[in-house]
């Protein structure tokens, strides 16, 4: 039945959403891990488990017009995605960038099923964005934008429905212009939205949860080698938030970062990544990733991301974008004795790549289970809000650490129950299917 199982679920998902390339890959993915779970679970596919979450709950596709400071009307589109509610209120992200149309945002909403119920806390799955792009925005305009957006959001989100979060290009100067209409519109002061202030309602560590979680799963995939991260030289791509977080933890626990990038090119140093230069460039100045170079002659700039993938290292932590590593990427790092790989991003490594490494024995922690840390501290932060209560920095890192390691466990457990032990990509999309499909035929056909 395998398979054919397969075979079905594709047919009908390419029917119905033509052109969604990124959305039809995940759900390959997904469908291939599962399959031998429907087979054990007969029940699953009499209940058309999988046919039901492939298709989303509710989709809404909006208008957004907002004016420029030169007086002139743009016009973008808004999107959300409420793919499942059936362990919690739909939460994901909202993502604004020009690459920004339905089928990312439907297939980072379905990612987000399966991540958030590894997560071990009580929340849906959905996504959300637009193809608005901030770089180069005043704050005025991005402010237009976000309150415009809010506008048409706010009647279908809630602290008990639908929880967004932010995402590429949306930090917390958007999530602030966002929170403030949506609070103007409704008349009500709630935990609405995830990565807000820390003085208005926000978590400690969550600007660092997604960095420090993957590093915190990356480090249980290196114990099962025998490792840890002394003495290891690390390669992390992008320059936001997961990848200064994820170099500022690999670098407490004894590992050297020796590159990163952005969208125009990347940096090398050798000597290690001076993190306090990256902050202020990426964090202060909105820069480019270039200016860390103009600080440190000793490293070395070179246009073009793609090529970050050639310099030899013993970890890569992809944490820029979706299919970022193809499978020509991936044989290089396994050539230059790269041990382990961790997704940072959404599904930044293609296929192909992702059999590279499987194939040659790479330990590979899937985006859904190693990057599950932002949205672990995105539910703390909910939970904080309802109890109006704010934990220490320690406090909520300890429990990021400990839901970071339950994932990795029920990824291992699951591997070892239907799949190949040791294949975190199918284990975790197995243990994330098995606990939404168990809800969801305790719920009946809703």
């Amino acid at each position: 039945m395998s398979q054919a199982f397969v075979d079905g679920i594709m047919e009908v998902v390419q029917a119905r959403n033509p052109g969604e390339s990124e959305f039809h890959q995940a759900v390959r993915e997904v469908a291939e891990s599962v399959s031998p779970v429907i087979d054990t679970h007969p029940e699953f596919a009499t209940m058309k488990i999988f046919e039901r979450l492939v298709e989303p709950e509710r989709q809404l596709l909006f208008r957004v017009p907002w004016v420029n400071d030169a007086g002139q009307v743009q016009v973008n589109r808004g999107f959300r995605v409420e793919f499942s509610n059936a362990i919690g209120p739909y939460k994901g992200g909202l993502r604004f960038h020009p690459s920004v149309y339905l089928g990312i945002i439907k297939f980072l909403g379905f990612e987000q099923v399966f991540k958030n119920a590894l997560t071990t806390t009580p929340i849906g799955g959905g996504k959300g964005g637009s193809d608005f792009d901030p770089k180069g925005k005043s704050d005025n305009e991005v402010m237009r934008f976000c309150q415009a957006f809010m506008g048409e959001l706010f009647r279908h989100i809630g602290p008990d429905t639908d929880v967004p979060a932010g995402d590429i290009g949306v930090g917390g100067r958007e999530i602030g212009f966002l929170f403030g209409q949506y609070k103007k519109l409704t008349n009500t002061y709630t935990g609405v939205l995830t990565g807000k202030g820390l003085d208005w309602g926000g978590s400690l560590v969550r600007t660092e949860a997604t960095g420090y979680g993957l590093v915190y799963f990356v480090s249980r995939m290196l114990q099962a080698k025998g490792k840890d991260w002394k003495g290891l030289k690390v390669v992390v791509s992008g320059s936001g938030n997961v990848a200064i977080y994820a170099t500022e933890k690999v670098q407490q626990l004894g590992g050297t970062v020796i590159a990163l990038s952005d969208s125009s090119g990347y940096v090398v140093d050798e000597e290690g990544i001076d993190l306090a230069t990256v902050k202020r460039v990426k964090e202060v100045e909105r820069g480019r990733i270039r200016e860390y170079a103009d600080a440190h002659p000793r490293a070395k700039y070179v246009d073009g991301w793609q090529g970050i993938w050639d310099i030899p290292c013993d970890v890569a932590l992809p944490s820029a974008t979706q299919n970022e590593i193809d499978e020509a990427a991936a044989k290089s790092l396994v050539a230059n004795g790269c041990i382990a790989v961790g997704e940072g991003a959404n599904m930044p490594s293609t296929p192909e790549a992702v059999e590279v490494f499987q194939e040659a024995g790479v330990s590979f922690g899937p985006a859904k289970a190693a990057n599950a840390g932002g949205v672990a501290t995105s539910a703390l932060e909910m939970c904080q809000n309802s109890m109006r209560l704010s934990w220490t920095f320690d406090e909520v890192d300890q429990r990021l650490h400990t839901i970071m390691d339950a994932v990795y466990d029920q990824c291992v457990q699951a591997a070892d129950a239907y799949a190949t032990p040791g294949d975190l990509v199918a284990g975790a999309n197995i243990a994330g299917f098995l606990k939404v499909a168990r809800a969801m035929m305790a719920q009946g056909i809703v």
